[in-house]
């Protein structure tokens, strides 16, 4: 059973950092991407960022400068959130995409960006 364990999510003022992590384990299967997707309330679930095992990295336009992913290649993948704003406010989910069209995703974990 693939699991992934997401961490490093809380409440954080606007301006300030936070570093995502998430770990995979039990896959079967070479991993081949990692991303983070977020959901805010009454929003739908949208990309933040993505890494493939090459270290090709893609973001949604928005972010693009204030978040960095970046990951081991194998089945550890990080998110730098900086200058994190008030819009930012959600809960982040990892996502490892698998050979054989397989996806998995983490359990979630919020960030909160507030004064």
């Amino acid at each position: 059973q693939v699991r992934l364990v997401e961490s490093g999510g809380g409440l954080v003022q606007p301006g300030g950092s936070l570093r995502l992590s998430c770990v995979a384990s039990g896959s079967p299967y070479t991993i081949n991407a990692m991303g983070w997707y977020r959901q805010a309330p009454g929003k739908q679930r949208e990309l933040v960022a993505l890494i493939d095992r090459g270290g090709d990295a893609n973001y949604a336009d928005s972010l693009k400068g204030r978040f960095t992913i970046s990951g081991n290649g194998k089945n550890i993948v990080y998110l730098q959130m900086d200058n994190l704003k008030p819009e930012d406010t959600a809960v982040y989910y990892c996502k490892a995409d698998l050979s054989y069209f397989q996806s998995y995703w983490g359990q979630g974990t919020q960030v909160t960006v507030s004064s």
